[in-house]
């Protein structure tokens, strides 16, 4: 058993992977992170046979069909979610991640490169009412081609194909069909956030705010969150709050349209 908590977080680069007492680890855990938490489910057990989480075709659509799909259970229990009560921010360089307190859930992110493809991006969504589903998870992982040609060389990656990420090279979209969405760039950069703002054990209450944030400096961000007591509390939802929450009131219609695994 490997739990899904910002504290069994192991620093690797490229993805976020958890491990536990043991040494058992699991790597590229976000995407299906984000599913499940864009999907309003709060109690899973994955069960999964290798060191990692398939990629799929590089964006969370097809956990979101499948969970959508097959339906979700209904717990007595309540939704407990975490609040944010003071900004909390962290810095590496030029990267910026910050929490800020707000009544829902809401994730602003910007990005930089120098790839024209990909340019500066900025984009800002509020989380509720099914947001994840319709404008964020069928937005695949992005990288150029320099550096898929550098892992290679190094023996890693040798899974990725133009398949299951955009590649960029220079003004070129090297991927066949384009992209889904003109900045589906920082639209994945939300969706990874999402990821890993879902391993703090319960559905925040509060904006997100990342700059050239990564995988490591959002659980740096839960890490000094949660090593703050008076920056946060834990809330029972009451009907009310819960229709704020990302995943509320979503049904398969949300997801016609969205890749499916084969």
């Amino acid at each position: 058993m490997i739990p899904a908590r910002w504290d069994a977080v192991e620093q690797v680069p490229l993805c976020t992977r958890l491990i536990n007492g043991a040494g058992v680890s699991v790597s590229t855990v976000e995407h299906l992170m984000a599913a499940l938490a864009g999907c309003g489910i709060h109690n899973a057990l994955i069960e999964i046979h290798g060191p990692e989480v398939p990629i799929l075709d590089g964006s969370a659509a097809q956990f979101v069909s499948a969970f959508v799909g097959r339906g979700v259970q209904h717990l007595r229990a309540p939704v407990r979610a975490i609040q944010v009560l003071e900004t909390v921010e962290v810095r590496v360089g030029q990267a910026v991640a910050r929490l800020d307190p707000a009544d829902g859930f809401e994730i602003a992110f910007s990005i930089e490169f120098d790839d024209a493809a990909i340019g500066t991006q900025t984009k800002t969504l509020g989380m509720a009412n099914g947001a994840f589903i319709h404008e964020l998870c069928d937005s695949r992982t992005f990288c150029r081609q320099a550096d898929v040609d550098a892992m290679h060389a190094n023996g890693l990656g040798l899974g990725g194909t133009v398949d299951n990420a955009v590649v960029v090279d220079g003004d070129k979209i090297l991927s066949p069909g384009g992209l889904r969405h003109a900045d589906e760039a920082v639209r994945h950069k939300m969706l990874d956030a999402m990821g890993d703002l879902a391993l703090a054990t319960g559905p925040i209450l509060g904006r997100y705010s990342g700059h050239r944030a990564g995988h490591a400096l959002t659980n740096k961000l839960l890490r000094t969150l949660f090593a703050r007591p008076g920056a946060f509390r834990l809330v029972l939802c009451d009907s009310e709050m819960a229709a704020r929450l990302p995943g509320t009131g979503i049904g398969r219609a949300d997801i016609a349209g969205l890749p499916r695994a084969a």
